[in-house]
């Protein structure tokens, strides 16, 4: 990719335009970083854009944007711009190409406002992002208070930066993001998935939420959560503090590498708590799974979140307090619960949630998966086939389709599952019986 931005830069140069790497993959060189794209900018129009370059797409050409599809890489190329007016607080209503200092100064931050010459290896620097990247600072170009009225989505860009590279806010830019904290409401679902999504897939998620929080951010995405703070728990089991508190612990020890939706669960595994709250013989929180799972796809729902994503979310949320249970199952239930798709998911969402606890005991999840390892050993080619299907149920036993089929099925899956029959010809014999 690095190779093939540099070639498209080289020619529009050799047309006489001036062409850099610009914004996030500038910064990310400078922090030591591998950018994941090579975004352009020129001064080029973008006509020229299109004339010069093969494969072009028009994808925001009335803002000056090409994108440019080479050797299977795409890359935005983007004319020098200054910008008047956001009267939809994303888009600017009017552009005007101008020249890279100009197009600097519109841009949202100063770490994400140089250019970088790959050809002369030289920054171009007209905003101080030299100087703030040294300091780990995050600080918005110019008046925070117009670039946030310029684009709300900056609000949370700005926590996303600040902590996804462990960094701090200009004073500022803090007060401009607390002052304007609840203008993110007015942000589209769809581009606060894309920044909450990158928020918990990053390294310091937890500091993030802690910080949406108190600059009054998270009330106004997700007051849900904010609900979870002065929640009690019973102090023979929790002493880690109150339901926020241990949400965010849990977060916290969340394995890194865990899927996304794994994440979103464990954030919301316990958000039924504050309905489900009681004090009967000692704190409670009956049916607080169940409860948990419907505010989560209420959010997840508000979010534009991907449906199939939805259900494992919500599965994993449901079933997050049935380890316990699970040891007491009968062999053939216990294996059968061990070959679901999400099990092993399921298992890093309660392994986050006992590290999340204070006294930490983490003897069942480690018993529940050796057993399950050990399962798993005997089945090397994964889950086996049933040895009969609903119609041989129906056949030998006369039945009509219904939910009895279904029990029957089952039983015998678990029975097969647990070694207590091992052919066809046993599981035909035993329908023969009932």
């Amino acid at each position: 990719m690095k190779p093939t931005s540099i070639k498209i830069i080289e020619r529009l140069r050799k047309a006489g335009h001036e062409a850099y790497w610009a914004g996030g993959c500038v910064r990310d060189i400078l922090l030591g970083i591998e950018p994941t794209d090579y975004d352009i900018a020129t001064s080029a129009k973008p006509d020229d854009i299109e004339d010069l370059l093969e494969e072009t797409k028009p994808v925001g050409k009335e803002f000056g944007v090409i994108l440019v599809i080479e050797k299977g890489h795409a890359f935005e190329v983007a004319t020098f711009r200054s910008d008047s007016g956001y009267s939809d607080g994303r888009r600017p209503d009017a552009v005007l190409f101008t020249d890279e200092k100009e197009d600097a100064l519109r841009r949202d931050f100063t770490i994400n406002g140089m250019f970088y010459d790959p050809i002369e290896d030289k920054i171009l620097d007209y905003v101080g992002g030299q100087k703030d990247l040294d300091a780990k600072l995050i600080k918005f170009i110019g008046n925070p208070h117009e670039r946030i009225l310029e684009d709300q989505l900056r609000i949370i860009r700005a926590v996303r930066f600040k902590n996804n590279f462990g960094f701090q806010y200009d004073p500022d830019t803090y007060k401009a993001l607390k002052n304007h904290a609840a203008l993110i409401a007015k942000v589209s679902p769809e581009r606060l998935q894309h920044e909450l999504n990158k928020i918990i897939e990053g390294n310091n998620r937890v500091e993030a939420f802690e910080d949406m929080s108190e600059l009054g951010i998270l009330k106004h995405i997700i007051p849900e959560l904010e609900d979870l703070r002065g929640v009690p728990q019973p102090l023979e089991y929790h002493q880690e503090g109150d339901v926020w508190d241990h949400t965010m612990r849990a977060l916290k020890y969340c394995d890194d590498h865990a899927a996304r939706d794994v994440k979103w669960a464990v954030l919301f595994h316990d958000i039924g708590k504050p309905q489900t709250y009681a004090l009967k013989e000692r704190i409670r929180y009956d049916h607080h799974c169940e409860k948990s799972a419907e505010l989560a796809k209420d959010i997840l729902t508000r979010l534009k979140y991907p449906k199939k994503s939805i259900k494992d979310v919500l599965w994993m949320i449901e079933h997050h307090m049935m380890m316990q249970p699970l040891l007491d199952l009968p062999e053939g239930k216990v294996r059968k619960w061990f070959l679901k798709e999400n099990f092993l998911c399921l298992m890093q969402v309660f392994e986050a949630d006992a590290k999340g606890i204070v006294p930490t005991d983490m003897s069942m999840y480690e018993e529940i998966l050796a057993r399950y390892r050990e399962v798993l050993k005997e089945m090397p080619e994964g889950k086996p086939k049933p040895f009969v299907s609903g119609k041989d149920v129906m056949k030998i036993t006369g039945l009509e389709p219904g939910e009895k089929v279904g029990e029957i099925l089952e039983d015998l899956y678990e029975k097969q599952l647990a070694n207590e029959i091992s052919s066809r010809a046993e599981a035909i014999e035993i329908l023969k019986n009932l």
